[in-house]
């Protein structure tokens, strides 16, 4: 790698992580997720502004796939993060509400999407044998995607994490999150989008041979690690190793590389004797610092440099205006029409419609896998990508005016009350 290369990759890294920390602390102060202005940031450095001048300058064709490469890095390790956050006992624990709540503002949102796929498919999608299937099914299925992540560091900045409305929202994005995934698994499956689609079919034998075997192999590492009075932080090493292998394994069964890094956390020990001193909360902890804060700013850089909004036409913003309807109404009134089945007051179903609505980095990274496999061309990329920014920025207005702060405090203390014993 000549001299010159190594110097714009480090000025480059150096420049990313500048801009995505300036510009997620100014989105912070605005009210809203840092993860949106490092998107933005991401924009930025793409062809949008300048005809892409920045880009060219800070990152020369020649050095954009070692950054490609920083970024499928930083991706498994956030799926990684992502899988390994959805905590089995509360999504059994809130029962019938989140499971109504995820499945209504899973499923409308599919149906409309997969109506606006067909509509879309003609001037997008990709044509050959099992083309419009694979194209319709994940475009409905990135309509359904609720950022998890996303919207649990909303609860925490509001302060909505221990209260009743915040618990069900969190539950119901893990269900959320789970039903999107599969669905997009699917939809790359019956495309045949990766390659050997024989190997697909192990995928089930796969997803059990995790959860039966490997789960509990690393549970007793955990005990025995936590009896010898080692510390847990000694698992960070194979754990990241049984990570990359799992990514190696999913991409090579024909799925994409997240879903192998996204099985790998879910099936990490969750308390009691299978995760005696939190070793997986530690691991994590470890983990997501240079995840969240130096690999997936590179990730926005990389997405950013195929999002182009500067030439488009009538057509295409008349198409941004049927997505953002579909978006907004399918994942709002599918989730509020889920929380008053189950019983839910109007105000706090309400709620749950507008933090249902986040989309925000889960979008993305739907999107970037999309892109890479010709689900999408780069003119409908665009327009998913603004969506995904405008949908996610809608949760804080809306939540100040449907959940006012003063309500927040007086929701958690009820709720503290409820749950101390008496």
């Amino acid at each position: 790698m000549p001299t010159s290369q190594v110097q714009h990759l480090f000025l480059g890294l150096a420049a990313i992580l500048v801009l995505a920390r300036v510009l997620g602390l100014l989105a912070a102060r605005l009210g809203q997720p840092p993860v949106i202005g490092e998107i933005v940031a991401g924009l930025a450095m793409g062809p949008t502004l300048f005809n892409g001048q920045i880009a060219a300058t800070l990152f020369p064709t020649e050095i954009r796939p070692l950054l490609t490469a920083l970024a499928n890095v930083g991706l498994a390790l956030f799926m990684f993060i992502v899988g390994s956050e959805l905590e089995h006992a509360t999504v059994v624990e809130r029962k019938l509400v989140p499971i109504s709540v995820s499945i209504g503002s899973t499923a409308l949102p599919f149906l409309l999407g997969s109506g606006l796929g067909l509509y879309l498919y003609s001037s997008h999608g990709a044509h050959g044998s099992g083309q419009k299937l694979g194209f319709v099914l994940f475009f409905a299925a990135s309509m359904s995607v609720t950022a998890f992540p996303v919207l649990a560091r909303i609860l925490t900045d509001r302060g909505m994490t221990y209260t009743r409305v915040g618990t069900v929202a969190l539950a119901s994005a893990a269900i959320s999150d789970v039903l999107a995934w599969t669905l997009l698994a699917v939809a790359v499956t019956v495309s045949g989008g990766g390659s050997g689609q024989w190997r697909t079919l192990l995928l089930p034998v796969y997803v059990v041979l995790l959860f039966t075997v490997v789960r509990p192999l690393l549970a007793r590492v955990s005990l025995w690690q936590s009896r010898r009075g080692r510390s847990m932080s000694e698992l960070l090493v194979p754990v990241v190793v049984g990570l990359f292998l799992s990514s190696w394994a999913a991409e090579w069964m024909g799925v994409h590389f997240i879903f192998g890094a996204f099985l790998f956390g879910a099936i990490m020990p969750r308390g009691g004797t299978g995760d005696p001193a939190g070793s997986r909360r530690e691991i994590t902890g470890r983990i997501e610092p240079v995840a969240t804060m130096v690999l997936l700013p590179i990730f926005f850089i990389v997405a950013g440099f195929k999002v182009d909004l500067s030439d488009l036409g009538a057509a295409a913003w008349g198409e941004l205006a049927l997505i953002m309807l579909v978006a907004v109404v399918g994942k709002t009134a599918g989730a509020y029409l889920g929380a008053r089945v189950q019983g839910v007051a109007k105000r706090d179903a309400g709620v749950l419609a507008a933090l249902m609505n986040t989309r925000g980095l889960t979008e993305l990274v739907i999107l970037s896998v999309g892109l890479q496999l010709g689900f999408l061309d780069d003119e409908l990329y665009s327009l998913m990508v603004v969506m995904a920014v405008v949908t996610t920025m809608m949760a804080g207005p809306l939540l100040a005016v449907l959940y006012p702060r003063r309500q927040v405090d007086e929701d958690a203390a009820e709720f503290a009350a409820s749950a101390s014993p008496s």
